[in-house]
């Protein structure tokens, strides 16, 4: 499994990844700090070696995002994966970062709930 984020959301990943670890899943971390551009072979490689099974989490919209840049990146490559694109489709009230992150979707529960959906199907 390939957990993906940039900013808080990657440390939300690796707190994910160290959930997953505890049950035996073994998850790769990467880090998206540059969009433009994508590191297109660091996504290859590791869809690659996790089985092309990935979750992209970011703390905004989907569209324009994270989530569309990956699939933009393994579209043009012509590699198909399985994705679960995490990402603030609505806004939450008002609370700790941990709230409204929770609220939001993107928290590392979510994260690692989403790797094991994927996984499964």
């Amino acid at each position: 499994m390939t957990l993906a984020g940039a900013g808080v959301t990657l440390h939300n990943c690796l707190a994910a990844a160290d959930q997953l670890g505890r049950d035996g899943i073994r998850a790769r971390v990467l880090d998206l700090y540059s969009l433009k551009p994508i590191d297109t072979q660091a996504l290859l490689e590791a869809a690659s070696a996790t089985g092309d099974r990935l979750v992209v989490a970011e703390d905004h919209y989907p569209a324009g995002g994270i989530g569309s840049a990956v699939l933009e990146a393994f579209n043009d490559a012509g590699h198909p994966v399985r994705i679960s694109h995490l990402a603030v489709r609505d806004l939450p009230g008002s609370g700790t970062p941990e709230q409204l992150m929770k609220a939001a979707g993107i928290s590392a529960d979510r994260i690692a709930e989403a790797a094991r959906e994927v996984l499964s199907a």
